[in-house]
């Protein structure tokens, strides 16, 4: 998958420091999946939810901070939208 938006990660990492690890586990993962169907990605990550327009809430580091993206199947994109803590998400 192409990842777009990995600003938004690289930038949040730098300010928290706790989801380096997690993120680059997170990104390379992305870019070696072949996701065709929302079905692909609960089958990698349990704890996903999915929103309408192909919109997919991811938990990082636990449940602690929450990746919001945008899942173009066909073209295979992944375009982060946000990025933040769990407090920070509930906000929204």
């Amino acid at each position: 998958m192409k990842l777009i938006g990995r600003e938004i990660i690289e930038y949040f990492a730098t300010e928290h420091a706790d989801t380096r690890g997690p993120l680059r586990s997170w990104i390379v993962e992305v870019e070696t999946a072949g996701w065709r169907s929302s079905q692909d990605i609960k089958a990698q990550y349990a704890s996903a939810s999915f929103l309408a327009d192909n919109v997919v809430i991811f938990n990082i580091k636990g449940n602690s901070y929450r990746l919001v993206v945008q899942v173009a199947y066909k073209t295979s994109v992944v375009v982060v939208k946000w990025f933040g803590t769990h407090a920070e998400y509930s906000k929204l």
